[in-house]
């Protein structure tokens, strides 16, 4: 099964997929962020600048993580943020119309609490610009992410990020597979 890991910039995904990974040894990691890194060094940017806006990305990432369900049979842990409704659409069809089961997470988490986490977090400590170019990126993506809540699609496992720990909320992902 493909576990999902959405929600906005800061929610804790990664930290969520860092436990569920303690807890499945066997499950395999994929971050699409590593294709959109991909996409940035072999083809056009985006007029956005989000690699998410590349029909390449979408297509790449559900095909990456079709191949990985099926060549290894395992869950594979994908954290993201992917909160385009018509985005979803596409990525979670394709794994729909090849016949992989997916858990789709959404961490809920009030956009102050992510302002907060946001702006207090390090993501590059050795390039202060590229660290100040994702923070600002991250912030002013908030509201796009949490109002991304109201539109999610019917059976998204939807979890308060702000009111469990990591630990607690991999019991419910893992209550859910």
């Amino acid at each position: 099964m493909i576990v999902w890991l959405n929600g906005a910039f800061g929610a804790g995904k990664t930290t969520l997929a860092e436990e569920l990974r303690r807890r499945l040894p066997d499950a395999l990691s994929f971050d699409p962020e590593h294709v959109g890194l991909l996409l940035r060094m072999s083809a056009p940017p985006p007029p956005t600048g989000d690699f998410q806006d590349l029909p390449a990305w979408r297509k790449t990432t559900a095909e990456f993580a079709t191949t990985l369900h099926r060549e290894y049979g395992q869950h594979v842990i994908t954290p993201m943020t992917l909160v385009e409704r018509s985005y979803q659409e596409e990525i979670f069809g394709h794994l729909a119309s090849a016949g992989v089961p997916l858990l789709h997470v959404f961490l809920d988490v009030p956009a102050d609490e992510l302002r907060r986490r946001i702006t207090d977090q390090v993501l590059d400590p050795y390039n202060p610009e590229a660290d100040a170019q994702a923070r600002a990126f991250r912030l002013r993506n908030v509201d796009r992410c949490v109002a991304a809540r109201a539109s999610l699609p019917a059976g998204t496992l939807v979890l308060s990020g702000d009111r469990h720990p990591p630990e607690e909320l991999a019991d419910q992902v893992l209550a859910a597979l």
